[in-house]
């Protein structure tokens, strides 16, 4: 009977540990949201001039299919060229092109989907300034 009780606390603590192995690995998967890594023009700065496009680069890879990006004016509306797409050399880069903008704030609206299936989005601004 003492081989069996420790046959069964046996069993049982294998499968408390799979069970718990399986738990940490779909939290994991959980966490694999994709976030800005860094940006062109940077969050909050200040340019010069008017950049050609705004660009992006994630912390990981991004769904073409489903990862928005555009630039706004202070008023709110759209003042890219509408081609926003990630780049084909690099899967964590999400770029829109812009035509010649006149001074003044922007805001760089995002929202993108990672290769595990989760979204985030977000906002950020910079400033043309005028010379």
């Amino acid at each position: 009977m003492d081989a069996d009780r420790r046959s069964a606390r046996s069993d049982a603590a294998a499968l408390a540990v799979g069970l718990v192995l399986a738990i940490l690995g779909m939290s994991r998967g959980a966490w694999a949201h994709a976030f800005p890594d860094h940006s062109d023009p940077r969050v909050g700065h200040a340019i010069d001039a008017s950049p050609p496009q705004v660009r992006i680069w994630f912390d990981g890879a991004i769904e073409p299919v489903f990862s928005t990006l555009r630039v706004e004016n202070a008023g709110g509306q759209q003042v890219d060229r509408g081609d926003s797409h990630v780049d084909s050399s690099d899967d964590s880069l999400l770029e829109v092109s812009v035509p010649p903008l006149p001074a003044g704030g922007y805001q760089v609206v995002w929202s993108v989907v990672a290769r595990d299936g989760h979204r985030t989005e977000g906002r950020f601004p910079f400033q043309i300034e005028s010379h």
